[in-house]
């Protein structure tokens, strides 16, 4: 289904009146995000060619603030506004490590700007709104309700994530916005957990915009955080029964190259255990920068095998945005 067919349901759309900013204007400062990705890139397989999204502006320049993955290696981006302007976009920054990316819109939106906020004074329980391009209709009241380490299997941690329930169904770069209708937040991932009693509840997980500031400078001026890059191995790691398995691996990414399969155990990271996913990947960053040589101790078929592992800058395997 289409994000323009779709509604979220009136019962669960936050009210107006409940907020004492001005909640329309707001909701107007989200837009929605088009992008085309060659069929060649490094990413198309795994992220498609066509994504779709959301993004909020944070700059009467015409920056955009969204998620990076719907901007990598983007060839071409179309923003548009809920109420119908449409300009091209530019991929300007994506940052690997928060999972931040920056748009530059190529032409002129008359549209509101919204303020970051104060994500580091969010609480659980908070109340909030998560807001897709299109205006309230794509907008859902939500909550709080857990912020803590997240763990993603493509070599990502983040040591204080938020998340949100109910969950928007097209979470990609939503924007999360805070009682005082500053932004809190983008939109990454949807999540389901069980409450142990057979239900499953819903969440979003949310990038804190905290995370954003300390980085804006060197994001505008280099496209990346100006800082040598963390070690990357091309490798999808998962947790399975109190052990840590390869469930995939980037074609021709360092792993595979080095000889690593799909199903091998990990076992350790330089000689080091490692206590969970998280770990896993804070053992290979411990390694140095990208290039570093990363030691696994693996085991295939019932037996141990070390595996030396020669890492990468990640970035250096996707194409570069065109300049327009």
């Amino acid at each position: 289904m289409k994000k323009e067919d779709w509604e979220i349901p009136s019962n669960l759309q936050p009210d107006p009146s409940d907020y004492s900013f001005d909640l329309e204007r707001a909701l107007k400062a989200v837009v929605s995000l088009k992008t085309y990705v060659p069929g060649d890139a490094f990413t198309a397989n795994t992220l498609g060619t066509e994504r779709a999204g959301s993004g909020v502006m944070i700059k009467d320049t015409g920056l955009i603030a969204t998620i990076g993955y719907l901007i990598t290696e983007a060839e071409t981006i179309w923003i548009t506004s809920s109420d119908g302007q449409a300009v091209p976009g530019h991929a300007l920054a994506y940052d690997q490590e928060s999972g931040f990316g920056l748009v530059q819109a190529l032409g002129k939106l008359d549209l509101p700007v919204l303020d970051m906020g104060d994500s580091d004074m969010l609480k659980v329980g908070d109340q909030a709104v998560l807001a897709a391009g299109g205006g309230r209709h794509h907008t859902i009241e939500t909550r709080i309700v857990g912020r803590q380490e997240f763990a993603g299997y493509w070599e990502y941690v983040l040591d204080d994530a938020l998340f949100t329930a109910p969950a928007h169904p097209f979470w990609g770069g939503c924007g999360l916005i805070g009682t005082d209708g500053k932004l809190l937040g983008i939109g990454s991932l949807i999540l389901q957990q069980g409450d142990g009693k057979g239900h499953r509840l819903d969440m979003n997980m949310v990038v804190p915009i905290g995370l954003l500031a300390p980085i804006m400078d060197d994001l505008l001026t280099y496209g990346r955080v100006n800082r040598p890059a963390r070690p990357w191995l091309g490798m999808y790691a998962t947790e399975s029964d109190e052990t840590l398995v390869v469930g995939g691996l980037a074609d021709n990414g360092p792993a595979e190259q080095a000889g690593v399969r799909a199903g091998d155990k990990i076992l350790t990271v330089n000689d080091e255990d490692i206590p969970d996913l998280a770990g896993l990947w804070r053992r290979v960053w411990s390694s140095g920068s990208a290039g570093a040589e990363v030691r696994l101790r693996i085991e295939r078929d019932g037996s141990p095998k070390r595996v030396s592992v020669r890492s990468a800058d990640r970035a250096s395997f996707l194409k570069s945005p065109k300049l327009h």
